[in-house]
């Protein structure tokens, strides 16, 4: 499960990352990052914000169950990469289609990829 201090909630968060943010697209999914090294203005107190995480899942995917555990899938994977991610970025990962057929290896792979592409591993 990710932490809630790392979750994605707001629909002005999602919107942000998504319409400011730089995209990387993958077979299987997209991944919209929003780098900013502002202090979080939801986190009262904090210094250093904490990356957060968001999943946009349509009924493209498939049905219910389907897309509940590709967004289960998809939380456990941001989890593990939270230390990747530049404090203060908002994540949002959109699940394609084929997403839903997909395994964790899979989802993993492209995941990576796009990571690594937006984080400055890839150039165009």
């Amino acid at each position: 499960m990710l932490p809630t201090e790392n979750r994605l909630r707001r629909r002005e968060d999602f919107a942000t990352a998504v319409r400011r943010g730089r995209r990387a697209g993958r077979p299987l999914l997209v991944v919209h990052l929003r780098s900013s090294g502002a202090t979080d203005p939801h986190a009262p107190g904090e210094s250093v914000p904490q990356p957060r995480a968001g999943f946009v899942v349509s009924k493209a995917v498939g049905n219910a169950v389907v897309r509940n555990v590709v967004k289960r899938r998809l939380r456990h994977l941001v989890r593990d990469r939270l230390s990747e991610l530049p404090p203060g970025s908002l994540v949002v990962v959109r699940a394609l289609p084929g997403s839903g057929d997909a395994d964790h290896a899979q989802l993993a792979r492209d995941l990576d990829a796009a990571l690594e592409r937006l984080l400055g591993g890839g150039a165009r």
